[in-house]
């Protein structure tokens, strides 16, 4: 008998976010889902990430602080177009969850382990969505590196985003697609 877990993961992908439609999770499953992203390894107990919720008309306000912060970066004036697409860039799906990693000085959790329980976070967040019949996808592009969409989303000194999960309906079952060979990404280490 195969086991479902094995066979969970053995066929778990990522769905593009302009492919995730309503519905979305539900309050008690938004709860669950992030109930699970928070059980990851994390030395020290510092729980060196937090959860940002982004849905409904709240995902339209930030496009509009997206979109002021791509004409703030660019050199030359963004065109309409390129403009439309930040302002809809978070419309694509019908949930939107930023993972912040937040590091904490720590003398026995170095900062490298506590951006990595972060990306954990990030990963347990999509499986668990995945689990609950939801496609994912989790990106980070130029907004998670952008001072001005950090500021809007409240980022303190010692935090990043991690990743901008987007959760929903996939529209369409995703196709496989190729995976590198273990042979040429696992070596064995014989002293």
């Amino acid at each position: 008998m195969e086991n479902p877990i094995i066979a969970f993961l053995s066929k778990r992908r990522s769905v593009k976010p302009d492919r995730l439609i309503a519905p979305g999770p539900s309050p008690a499953e938004l709860t669950t889902m992030l109930t699970i992203a928070s059980r990851v390894p994390d030395h020290k107990k510092l729980a060196p990430w937090r959860f940002i919720v982004i849905e409904g008309e709240a995902r339209a306000q930030l496009g509009e602080v997206v979109a002021q912060a791509c004409i703030a970066a660019e050199k030359e004036p963004p065109s309409h177009v390129r403009l439309e697409t930040e302002r809809s860039r978070l419309l694509r799906a019908p949930l939107v969850i930023a993972v912040v990693s937040r590091v904490t000085a720590h003398r026995s959790a170095p900062e490298w382990e506590q951006i990595l329980s972060a990306g954990a976070a990030c990963f347990n967040l999509c499986l668990a969505a995945n689990a609950l019949g939801y496609g994912t996808s989790w990106i980070t592009e130029w907004i998670a590196y952008n001072q001005a969409v950090g500021a809007a989303l409240g980022l303190g000194d010692n935090e990043r985003i991690a990743g901008f999960v987007y959760v929903g309906t996939p529209a369409e079952r995703s196709e496989e697609r190729e995976r590198p060979a273990l042979a040429d990404i696992v070596s064995h280490w014989r002293g």
